[in-house]
């Protein structure tokens, strides 16, 4: 086992090393950049400080797939929404998992990505005072659905990955004319563009209390080539390092209390190396608090969130939100709706 671990950190290193190498200036590096948006109001009220944690959500998916290995439940669903800037009606998703029969075949997920990005206005080059037509307005979209599946090899040491299928269309578009002065069109173009991804994770309890250490590889993929631009999705390598510090003090009720905090360090291939820094205050595994920090970043810093849960006759029931200061533009609200049984 700890050959494997070994393998695995090296492997991560050197996706680390050669991509510090490649690039200088990290700017306008990546296409597809819904990919890269925290979705879960949890994990989002924590400042994306969650790669370690081995909590057994479906949201894990989204984070580092090996944290949906510690599954206790039969189904574990995740459903939510986000407001995101600039107009745009972000994100609806959907994420469900499943153990298989037997146990030591590990967990099964699925998940669907869907974002609305607002209507934009259509026009075309023309030779008028103007120096284009105007064409209404198109509704750009994207989507993204992947398969995942997590595994623990051992009592501390769980591992996963998924493969995802993501599209962006930007709609069909006029991009010629037979009677330029009846707006006749001849010809038109469907804009759009696929790709497949990968992510891969893992996290080890290391028997010290709580504490946990994970890492994530996040839309790993070849180069996207879309209309006559070349771009890579926003691939992210993230470590990070989580424990309940009322672990700490032994007169504790760990059913009573729990503080989590997690720190994570990310380097995304299209901006500087972040450290994100979450915790969240749990009161008899019924009521939560949440805060994070991000650092550096251009607009964002701080994030907020809160969450219910109730178990009733073993359906378990959450619902969690979680705010984001966004600078100069709007601020951003996220709800999320969990149900495990």
């Amino acid at each position: 086992m700890k050959k494997y671990f070994q393998i695995i950190i090296w492997l991560c290193f050197l996706i680390f090393t050669v991509e510090s190498q490649a690039q200088l200036e990290k700017r306008a590096q990546t296409g597809f950049k819904f990919l890269s948006v925290s979705t879960d109001a949890r994990v989002s009220g924590m400042g994306d400080a969650v790669t370690s944690l081995q909590h057994g959500y479906s949201s894990a998916m989204f984070y580092n797939p090996a944290g949906m290995a510690n599954m206790e439940k039969m189904v574990d669903a995740h459903f939510g929404h986000t407001q995101w800037i600039a107009g745009i009606n972000y994100i609806n998703y959907g994420i469900a998992i499943q153990p298989f029969k037997n146990d030591n075949y590990g967990v099964l997920g699925f998940s669907v990505v869907a974002v609305k990005y607002g209507d934009m206005q259509r026009t075309i080059k023309y030779d008028n005072e103007q120096g284009y037509l105007d064409l209404g307005t198109f509704d750009p979209i994207a989507i993204s659905m992947q398969l995942g599946y997590a595994k623990m090899l051992s009592n501390k040491f769980s591992i996963g990955g998924n493969i995802k299928w993501c599209q962006l269309s930007l709609g069909t578009h006029l991009v010629s004319y037979e009677d330029v002065g009846n707006n006749i069109p001849t010809k038109q173009e469907e804009f759009e563009q696929s790709s497949l991804a990968f992510d891969f994770g893992l996290i080890y309890q290391t028997g010290f209390k709580s504490l946990n250490l994970g890492m994530s590889v996040r839309n790993f993929s070849q180069e996207v080539k879309f209309i006559k631009e070349e771009f890579q999705l926003p691939l992210t390598f993230q470590v990070g390092v989580s424990m309940d510090m009322l672990d700490l003090f032994p007169s504790i009720d760990p059913k009573m209390h729990s503080f989590l905090l997690s720190v994570d360090a990310a380097h995304p291939r299209d901006f500087d190396e972040q450290l994100n820094i979450g915790c969240e205050y749990s009161f008899m595994d019924m009521v939560a608090l949440r805060a994070g920090y991000t650092y550096p970043a251009d607009e964002r810093d701080f994030t907020f969130g809160a969450g219910v849960m109730k178990e009733l006759s073993g359906l378990l029931i959450g619902v969690d939100y979680s705010y984001s200061p966004f600078g100069v533009f709007d601020n951003v609200h996220r709800i999320s709706v969990h149900v495990a049984y």
